[in-house]
């Protein structure tokens, strides 16, 4: 799922070759995102879009050969002229008489180009890693360049740069060329998307790029500078091995214009260094246009004159982080009671946050939505949840700069995350960012590998597990307080990967236990007045069926309507309540005579609390809700969910509970067999404690 969809789209003819152009937002200000080589399009500025574009009007296009243009096999069609021809005649397209251009690498050349020959349309120009003929070229590169189109004998490296290699060996071509683009540690996702965006067109089509009838050298180079007399800002990696940063530097000296080294950095810092490359965008445009920041306020109050106050993120991935995050800002505030709390938060938990009377920032509606995310991801009762998380990485960096935007306008003593995956990676990449206490949450530590990823997916969870690992050894001042939400025995006996620490040891020596927080206290529910309160008479036997907040158990629901009429069968008293939950259109169920169905239900617990069997997914809260209350429940965990297949697995077998079944032994009779077999049934769980919340805000209290 994008992060930002365009508000309008379009094509252009550009002598023959149709060239795809896409608007985002509605700025005063454009800025022209310009294609880079023919080898990736232009969803390569997918971490910049969302951010940028909730400040500016952009503009976007695909260079002929990749994404949503034609894939031209003349060579003229690759001309630094073609490229500002179809760059103005996108301009006029979308009506935009002038903007600030924005460049990566190649694009340096034509954009450039633009600038000198067509200067009225253009009010400032970024360059970023710009591949321009200035001084000496990487050493290891030129022998490649000079033998381009001698056949190789089994290339390695550099030598890979070839015509032949590129026509029989493409797809390797891309990982070794892409790797080296990619010089920071911990870069798989990065270099997953640019493969898969070299992919999406054919070797014949960059070789016709290569070919193009142009020269271009340093003299033509300086030539186009001469010419431009608008601001300019150079940004280069110091560790780029594609471009050498002293090319970098050499153009910013011929413009007049900025350069800033960004040490550390390989050659596409756009996608490794979205932070940083978005801000110093903003920064540059805004100086441009004239435009005071979102933060520049008029009056600032002293700090000890200001109340306190917390902002709170809660992730969206089902409902239970709501409803425990709830629970412990209202304990938070026994000990302030002067607590200001503003929840930056997406739907569904914003409708558990509006039942408890809580302030949603208005900024949370600028929030790119992670459920409608996780739900694009899922198939028929299967969520390979950690695949899914690794492609939601531009909706992480959008967020991430509203919530920026956020705290840079907001004063905020603390910042409680609970499970707020985009702030904790991006704080610790960025910490000079930090101003404010900080405190994370979660209920499981390490990302696992499922069976069906087979080796690779054990590598990249490793190497996943090992960057957060040296985010904490780097920069321990990030995180004021970890929490983890449950005890030291909840944790998986496993470790983060080859090499790598045991998961338990390591969480117990990073992390505070606050025991697990189910949000309500059972004791103090009397069942039979609940059930009465809610409408259950007591000669009827109740199973409740919920599958979460996500939208993703619509599968599940079905299969048991087909399991009602036998369950009802077997069992003539039973009553079944089926929760489709706030994202699943409870209209789509088409549900058989008798069984009742549900949209949102504001205190489900209490429900739970009091039925007589619950059919559920393997989620968490609702598991560990329906322990805390002792109730049976049958709970079929989502297949490749490394949490739901692991984690929660573990927890529930220390306290004894619930009934699993695949998905795939839950058919409609089966499933009807095991509700007769179950409800009712008596148990023998372990106790939950129920001063998880206290706990939670103990820990929280001493950092306002």
């Amino acid at each position: 799922m994008r992060a930002a969809v365009p508000t309008a789209e379009g094509y252009v003819d550009v002598a023959g070759v149709k060239i795809g152009y896409e608007i985002f937002g509605a700025g005063a200000t454009t800025i022209l995102l310009m294609p880079t080589w023919t080898i990736i399009n232009a969803r390569f500025w997918k971490a910049q879009i969302p951010y940028l574009a909730r400040h500016f009007r952009v503009v976007t296009f695909d260079g002929p050969g990749n994404g949503r243009s034609d894939r031209a096999l003349d060579p003229a069609s690759y001309t630094s002229a073609r490229y500002v021809d179809a760059a103005i005649a996108v301009m006029d397209a979308t009506g935009t008489d002038r903007a600030v251009s924005v460049s990566l690498s190649a694009g340096a050349r034509w954009t450039l180009r633009a600038l000198a020959e067509q200067a009225e349309r253009f009010s400032g120009s970024i360059f970023v890693a710009p591949a321009l003929p200035i001084g000496e070229p990487a050493p290891e590169r030129a022998p490649a360049f000079a033998a381009f189109d001698e056949r190789q004998d089994q290339p390695q490296g550099w030598s890979k740069y070839n015509r032949h290699h590129w026509l029989e060996q493409w797809e390797d071509f891309l990982g070794f060329f892409f790797a080296q683009c990619f010089t920071e540690p911990h870069s798989t996702k990065q270099i997953e998307d640019c493969i898969g965006w070299g992919l999406e067109t054919t070797p014949e089509v960059v070789l016709a790029d290569h070919d193009a009838p142009e020269t271009v050298d340093e003299a033509t180079v300086r030539s186009w500078c001469d010419e431009v007399a608008v601001p300019t800002l150079v940004l280069h990696g110091s560790d780029d091995r594609v471009i050498p940063i002293q090319r970098g530097r050499a153009l910013a000296d011929l413009l007049g214009g900025r350069f800033v080294s960004i040490v550390g950095a390989g050659h596409l810092p756009q996608a490794r260094d979205p932070v940083l490359v978005n801000t110093l965008i903003a920064e540059f445009v805004r100086g441009i246009a004239d435009v005071a920041a979102p933060t520049d306020m008029l009056t600032r109050t002293r700090a000890r004159a200001r109340p306190k106050r917390a902002l709170y993120l809660s992730s969206p991935i089902g409902l239970g982080h709501a409803k425990r995050d709830v629970a412990v800002a209202q304990a938070l505030r026994t000990h302030h009671p002067d607590l200001r709390i503003d929840w930056l938060a997406q739907h569904p938990v914003t409708r558990v946050l509006e039942d408890a009377d809580e302030a949603v920032h208005p900024a949370s509606a600028l929030l790119s939505n992670e459920s409608a995310h996780i739900e694009g991801e899922s198939a028929e009762h299967d969520l390979h949840c950690f695949q899914a998380w690794r492609r939601m990485d531009e909706i992480l960096v959008a967020n991430f700069m509203v919530f920026q935007d956020v705290v840079a306008d907001g004063d905020y003593d603390l910042v409680i995350g609970d499970e707020a995956w985009d702030v904790d990676y991006f704080l610790h990449e960025n910490p000079e960012l930090k101003r404010y206490a900080y405190a994370w949450f979660t209920d499981f530590v390490g990302w696992l590998p499922m069976p069906s990823g087979g080796e690779h997916e054990a590598l990249l969870t490793a190497d996943y597990n090992a960057e957060m690992i040296e985010h904490i050894a780097r920069y321990p001042r990030i995180r004021d307080r970890a929490i983890f939400v449950g005890d030291p025995d909840d944790i998986v006996p496993d470790d983060f990967g080859p090499g790598l620490p045991s998961i338990r040891e390591w969480t117990e020596q990073h992390y505070d236990f606050a025991g697990y927080v189910t949000g309500f206290d059972p004791d103090q529910l009397d069942r039979d007045e609940v059930r009465d309160e809610l409408g259950y008479r007591p000669d009827e036997r109740v199973c409740i069926v919920t599958v979460g907040g996500s939208g993703v158990g619509g599968h599940l629901l079905q299969r048991v309507q087909d399991a009602f009429p036998e369950a009802k069968r077997r069992v003539p008293d039973l009553r079944m309540v089926v929760v489709a939950g706030p994202r699943i259109d409870a209209d789509s169920i088409v549900a058989p005579d008798g069984l009742e169905v549900r949209t949102y239900v504001p205190e489900l617990y209490r429900h739970l609390a009091v039925c007589d069997l619950a059919v559920v997914q393997g989620g968490l809260t609702t598991c560990m809700e329906l322990t805390a209350s002792g109730r049976p429940f049958i709970n079929i965990p989502l297949r490749n969910h490394f949490e739901q297949s692991r984690h929660v697995p573990h927890r529930l077998a220390r306290y004894g509970a619930g009934t699993p079944l695949t998905y795939d032994e839950a058919t409609p009779d089966r499933l009807a067999t095991a509700i007769a077999d179950r409800i009712g049934a008596p148990v023998t769980y372990r106790p939950v404690a129920t001063d998880g919340a206290a706990r939670a805000a103990a820990l929280l209290a001493d950092l306002l």
